[in-house]
């Protein structure tokens, strides 16, 4: 099996100790992970402060943090095929969208290269005689990155790239489902030439490595993608050391189809926004709600695309959906499916787990129409698309922002006036007009209720690992009065 380390103070190391990580396209063990515990967390979290305070890092300026994320970048760029492939083996995520998506993840990290000396303060007009009084924007401290093991990369680099331009250090956590890429990219990191510190990545388990670092006395801000749950675990550490939180997480989102809009391409939207990754995407279609007159045309539509998606091992770029990540998640698939037929909704294609080795799951559609069906509030993370039918564009309003997340919508019709109505109206961190599951390292990615807050992207994600300092100056060479002299 393959062996990987974790990264801590600019070594390699491999940890307390170890486990397997399993192929999801075989359901077998292929590589062994350093687990880390609490004194590796640590050593992370030690390396990392001292980094931000004492070494180079702490004395570089702006431009040269840029000139090393350039260099990042580019070692992402050269190495994104093995990268890939590394995801595709750890996580079942098909090779043709790890490819894209990798390379594409070199962006982000030119974006924040760009942006590293483009942080700006600023001068106030104060309203006191002789003084001076100006901002600075200086790093919020050390950075606690935890990332799940879904598109991995692309979420560890929307809080490595602005962190590390605003100056700051982290310790990264990956997850102890498929962390081989994230493990992998350590040595890009250290090619690239970052001071000892700066950036340490390890893996271990929620118990006893994220909790330790989600609390650590000496870790400023958490950075956090995953799941409601954990991010109120998150919340309660950081109790403990004020540390504050940017949280990006699940999703529900609704896919808004109106009868005017071009149905073909809108079906070809819908199946990338549901079945593309497997549906393990917090941003995934997951709720398709069609105007009534249509409903019945475009069901059939998507119908036939998804009984025409290639199922296959993950590593052939022929294949369109490859295994799920977990059996894990597979089993709470088919308890949620099972749960919202009992409440009514039907079955439309697929809904069973295939009989073969890995954790395969079929395109899904369920009719949920006058249903009250699990499936229209919870969070499947899987190929798993749920269906109801609206009348009029107050009722698609109504369905679209009853429910507990807020992180996307996508919203098809060919009325532009309808359409500004609406995308004021939904109550999501993202609307995507006749698209859907576009990203740019220039555009914020966020959400609101139970989707989190903090947006990743953009500048607006820089400032946020910041803090204010204020600086006042005496310009009077005046003496200041004895305070107690009366005059």
């Amino acid at each position: 099996m393959e062996r990987f380390r974790a990264y801590i103070d600019g070594t390699f190391t491999d940890g307390e100790a170890r486990f397997e990580s399993l192929d999801p396209a075989t359901g077998r063990a292929w590589a062994e992970m350093p687990e880390a515990r609490e004194s590796d967390v640590d050593r992370a979290v030690a390396a990392a402060e001292r980094a931000l305070y004492d070494g180079p890092w702490a004395t570089m300026n702006a431009t040269a943090r840029g000139k090393l994320l350039s260099r990042l970048a580019d070692l992402v760029a050269a190495n994104a095929g093995r990268l890939a492939e590394l995801e595709t083996r750890d996580t079942g995520k098909i090779i043709r969208e790890t490819s894209a998506q990798i390379a594409y993840v070199a962006e982000y990290y030119r974006y924040y290269a760009g942006l590293a000396d483009k942080i700006e303060g600023s001068v106030l007009p104060i309203d006191k005689p002789d003084m001076d009084v100006w901002l600075r924007r200086e790093p919020i401290g050390v950075v606690a990155a935890i990332v799940p093991w879904n598109s991995q990369l692309f979420l560890a680099a929307v809080k490595i790239g602005p962190a590390l331009a605003a100056g700051c250090t982290l310790v990264v956590k990956a997850s102890e489902d498929g962390p081989a890429p994230l493990l992998a990219f350590a040595e890009l990191v250290h090619e690239a030439g970052f001071p000892n510190g700066v950036v340490n990545i390890l893996t271990g388990f929620g118990a006893t490595c994220g909790s330790a670092l989600a609390r650590h006395p000496k870790v400023a801000h958490v950075a956090f993608t995953g799941g409601p749950e954990t991010a109120r675990a998150i919340v309660r550490h950081s109790a403990e050391n004020l540390a504050s939180t940017s949280l990006e997480l699940g999703g529900k989102s609704p896919f808004i189809v109106f009868a005017d809009a071009d149905l073909e391409s809108a079906a070809n939207a819908q199946v990338a926004g549901i079945f593309a990754a497997t549906g393990q995407s917090c941003v995934a279609g997951s709720r398709l709600l069609v105007e009534r007159s249509v409903k019945e045309r475009f069901l059939a539509i998507l119908k036939a695309k998804a009984e025409a998606v290639r199922i296959g091992t993950p590593l052939a770029m022929e294949t369109e959906v490859g295994p799920l990540c977990t059996a894990r998640q597979r089993g709470r698939i088919e308890a949620l499916i099972a749960a919202s037929v009992e409440r009514g909704a039907t079955v439309v294609t697929g809904g069973t787990a295939l009989a073969q080795d890995g954790f395969f799951f079929p395109p899904t559609i369920l009719d949920c129409d006058g249903t009250d069906a699990p499936a229209l509030r919870e969070e499947f993370f899987g190929p798993v698309l749920s269906v109801v039918s609206f009348a009029d564009e107050a009722e698609a309003l109504r369905l679209a922002n009853d429910s507990l997340y807020g992180l996307a919508a996508g919203l098809f019709t060919k009325d532009l006036t309808r359409a500004h109505r609406m995308m004021k109206r939904l109550r999501t961190g993202i609307v995507w007009v006749n698209t859907y599951r576009a990203v740019s390292p220039i555009a914020p990615f966020g959400g609101t209720k139970l989707s989190g807050h903090g947006r990743e992207g953009g500048l607006a994600a820089a400032l946020d690992f910041t803090r204010t300092k204020t600086i006042w100056l005496r310009t009077s060479d005046d003496p200041i009065p004895d305070p107690f002299v009366m005059r």
